[in-house]
């Protein structure tokens, strides 16, 4: 198995504010799904090329800056970094060259969660 990442929950508070700040950073469109229990944006399409994921808003989700972090690929990590700080959220660590690897930073979105960019430039 190259890829086992199938699907990731990014916990938000403020779901409207959350798919907002989402949708600004990196210019996506979202599928509401709502369930008995919450509420969820996806990200994309399940049949679509990359892991697919939700914000979501449940009472067993709960926003955090500690534990795993979701890196989100871009073409210029700076410019999704950029984007992130005009919708409301924070920059961590700036885009930091790792080498052959490429680049990276984190921020904390509006929901209080860490989140990771990576590029290539």
């Amino acid at each position: 198995m190259d890829n086992p990442v199938q699907w990731f929950e990014i916990a938000a508070t403020d779901l409207e504010r959350a798919k907002n700040f989402y949708s600004k950073v990196f210019d996506l469109e979202f599928q509401l799904v709502e369930m008995p229990d919450s509420k969820m944006y996806m990200f994309g399409a399940p049949d679509k090329v990359g892991s697919a994921g939700s914000i979501v808003q449940s009472g067993d989700s709960k926003p955090s800056q500690d534990g795993t972090v979701v890196y989100f690929a871009c073409e210029d990590v700076a410019v999704q970094a950029n984007r992130a700080e005009e919708a409301g959220g924070t920059l961590v660590i700036p885009k930091t060259d790792i080498g052959e690897f490429g680049f990276f930073a984190q921020l904390i979105d509006t929901e209080g969660n860490r989140i990771g960019l990576h590029s290539q430039n």
